[in-house]
């Protein structure tokens, strides 16, 4: 295996999911230090400056930049070591699949193949031939974000073979509880570094996002009286059925089955009560503020409504902003689009720019000061046992950070140059 392969079955096999039910604790799982002590070892063993892991599970180091390059503005690249939790994934069993067309098998479980074909995955037409890293069918693979991990440790992996490679210093840091929506919101961006950089965290491959969601949560709750059904008239009050109605009064075309591009979406993460006590967890996106915040009304309006139709306060609701669309920030610092799309048209790639239906950590970067686009790690199929990262994907966009980095070993038109601006 080549070493971002190795790098990465390696990683996939140390399970890491994030809770969203312990979301108060950093991280969420004492899984995600597991992962974390692993990169951290790996980065020492390259010979990284500064590696640190720390209480919260997150890996930051530095990489010294190529003679001639000491001077010039530091590039982030940022990644996370968390796997979704939507789906089986603490104990992953990663494999390599040769693939020659028609179905991608990834197992059989309980007697029933496990596999996804180019009708529903095109991007299958491309790749016979080859060899893709698969699940066995038992849990999701974990290419979100591991892919993203493995890619960044080849790179520097090469930076230490061929030292005469340009680029800039360095910064690297790989966070946890990405995918329950935490990320990078305890990075030290002071202590790390970057003026600008990347994330890698998107699906397939040349697939490039500078814009995404307006992001909310909303937690609505319900709090009812039970008595005897028998004698229920005028005195129950049907905590679950609060919620059902409240549900009823969201778009139901709105929802992210029926959306794509530009489209925005309510999402119910989560129903669950009974009689005296229920809840609904949501969640809001649109990449139009405008949009947005008119989303926010209406489920608040939603709530007084049901609220009025049961003569008393049974529903509260609480709305949270997770994150912003990072295109506000990106457009004024474009050669981070430019560069990315010049470093995979050098390998053969026509880069597409997608908005991202997503969270990404650049998002929170950006309004934090750090201009931060989303590049693809190269997985498909993403929180689910039918995840797949072909092996050529893995390995060209290694080839594709060299190149980029390579880009930064001379000034940026760009008027910031400190994170901090």
């Amino acid at each position: 295996m080549s070493d971002v392969v190795d790098r990465f079955v390696r990683y996939c096999e140390v399970a890491s999911q994030s809770d969203p039910l312990n979301a108060a604790e950093v991280p969420s799982t004492k899984s995600q230090f597991d992962i974390a002590r692993v990169i951290a070892d790996d980065l020492t063993e390259l010979g990284a400056a500064d590696v640190e892991l720390d209480d919260h599970a997150y890996v930051t180091a530095h990489w010294p930049a190529s003679a001639g390059c000491e001077d010039l503005p530091c590039l982030g690249f940022c990644c996370h070591i968390d796997t979704a939790w939507q789906a089986k994934g603490d104990e992953v069993h990663p494999r390599i699949v040769h693939y020659e067309g028609g179905p991608l098998v990834m197992g059989t479980v309980d007697g029933h193949e496990v596999s996804c074909d180019p009708t529903t995955n095109p991007e299958l037409d491309g790749l016979a031939g080859g060899d893709i890293v698969t699940t066995d069918g038992t849990s999701l693979l974990g290419g979100d974000d591991k892919a993203g991990d493995a890619e960044v440790m080849s790179l520097l992996a090469r930076l230490k073979a061929d030292p005469s490679i340009p680029h800039p210093p360095l910064a690297l840091s790989f966070v946890p509880d990405e995918e329950i929506g935490h990320g990078a919101a305890l990075l030290d961006l002071d202590r790390w570094g970057a003026t600008w950089g990347y994330t890698l965290d998107n699906p397939g491959m040349a697939e490039f996002s500078y814009e995404c969601f307006n992001a909310a949560e909303a937690k609505v709750r319900a709090t009812g009286l039970s008595v005897h059904t028998g004698n229920a008239k005028g005195i129950m009050i049907n905590a679950s059925e609060a919620v059902m109605r409240f549900h009823q009064l969201i778009p139901a075309q709105e929802k992210p089955e029926y959306t794509e591009g530009y489209d925005g979406f309510y999402y119910v993460e989560r129903i669950e009560g009974n009689c005296e006590e229920a809840l609904a967890d949501y969640i809001i996106r649109d990449h139009d503020s405008d949009r947005f915040a008119a989303r926010k009304r209406l489920m608040e309006n939603a709530c007084a409504y049901v609220n009025e139709l049961f003569g008393t306060e049974v529903l509260t609701i609480e709305i949270s902003d997770q994150y912003r669309n990072m295109a506000d920030v990106i457009s004024d610092h474009m050669h981070l689009v430019d560069n990315a799309r010049t470093a995979f048209g050098d390998h053969g790639y026509d880069m597409r720019i997608v908005p991202m239906r997503g969270g990404t950590d650049g998002a929170q970067l950006c309004f934090r000061g750090l201009p931060c686009p989303n590049l693809p790690a190269g997985y498909h199929n993403a929180h689910g046992p039918k995840e797949f990262v072909p092996v050529r994907e893995l390995e060209d966009m290694v080839d594709v950070l060299q190149t980029l980095v390579g880009l930064y070993a001379k000034p940026q038109d760009d008027t910031q140059t400190d994170h901090q601006e």
